[in-house]
């Protein structure tokens, strides 16, 4: 393998590209295709033919589909072939797994074989120290939105976005009647975004108190944005890039208990609600009653976000430098 400079790294980026992947991804950095998803990169017969054409791979995500076995020998061929592989852990739960078994053998896995090990919290480095006995070094979460000039929020809206059923939303009716109930004991209204598929969940009639609409992915900071509120539906999962967006137009997060969401973003107002044990419907009608008591906090510091984004890369090109002067000898 070739010693390449900072700026001439060829990096494998597992997936190729999102809105995280491409804030993160250093300056300069050659990113190597082809683009398709899921990557062929966690084919371990095109990894071990292209070996030669990479000086890192960095996974973070896109891998929950494979078995456990594939993901064993994956890191099997990225040992023998010598391409030094750097992970993000951004779950430690995978909100898209039934239970926890398949995702925990995919992390032992990977953090066995990875060479440096990020992630996003304090918290979930502490976790990731205790469980799996590996170093993480944390990295903000950076800016994944602009707010709209001129798009004001509206005082006392509660934004809910329904994704679909699964481990993470277990009980979308009662996710709505608590949020709509503390929606309005805080004297606002609820506006529960559905994505593609997804049915309205059966809730009584409400009045104008509770309205419905489709979440556009393409506008959904703008959606984000005139709220007063947002609330985070997760029962599990660790981290959330809503609520980053959320930090960047200046709408209130109510955020789950679960994970390390609270590290993520310490302005937030938490409520009950995890694997272990369940849902708090009284909980979140509380925190969602006590966010529209505070004022909507102010879009964060256009420079002082640029400035994290800028650090966030700088600490990638380290670790992407010295992770090839590890193998090479350099």
């Amino acid at each position: 393998m070739s010693v390449p400079g900072p700026r001439g790294m060829r990096v494998v980026t597992v997936p190729h590209a999102d809105a995280y992947v491409d804030a993160v991804l250093p300056a300069g950095v050659v990113r190597v295709g082809p683009a398709h998803e899921p990557s062929p990169w966690l084919d371990p017969a095109y990894l071990a033919a292209h070996a030669g054409q990479v000086d890192v791979v960095h996974l973070h995500s896109g891998y929950g589909h494979l078995p456990e076995d594939e993901v064993v020998s994956w890191t099997e061929t990225i040992r023998r072939t010598g391409v030094p592989l750097v992970t993000t852990v951004h779950q430690l739960r995978d909100p898209a797994q039934p239970s926890r078994r398949r995702h925990d053998a995919h992390l032992t896995a990977l953090l066995a074989t990875a060479e440096v090990v990020l992630t996003l919290t304090p918290g979930a480095a502490d976790e990731i120290a205790e469980r799996f006995g590996r170093t993480a070094i944390v990295v903000a979460h950076p800016s994944m939105a602009t707010p709209v000039p001129g798009l004001g929020a509206e005082r006392g809206l509660v934004g809910l976005a329904l994704r679909g059923h699964g481990p993470a939303l277990p009980d979308p009716s009662g996710m709505v009647r608590a949020a709509l109930a503390g929606a309005v004991n805080g004297g606002g209204r609820l506006r529960v975004f559905l994505a593609d598929g997804v049915e309205p969940p059966p809730v009584p009639a409400a009045g104008d108190t509770l309205e419905f609409a489709p979440l556009k992915a393409e506008a959904w900071p703008q959606q984000l944005q005139e709220l007063h509120a947002a609330v985070l539906p997760e029962q599990c999962g660790t981290h959330s890039r809503d609520l980053e967006i959320c930090r960047d137009v200046g709408t209130r997060v109510v955020a789950p208990s679960c994970g390390w969401f609270a590290d993520q973003w310490s302005d937030v107002v938490v409520y009950d609600s995890d694997e272990e044990n369940g849902f708090d419907p009284v909980s979140l009608d509380a925190a969602v009653a006590a966010a529209l008591t505070r004022p909507a906090p102010r879009p964060a510091d256009r420079a002082w976000r640029d400035g994290q984004r800028a650090a966030v890369q700088d600490v990638h090109e380290q670790v992407y430098a010295q992770v090839v002067a590890d193998r090479t000898g350099g």
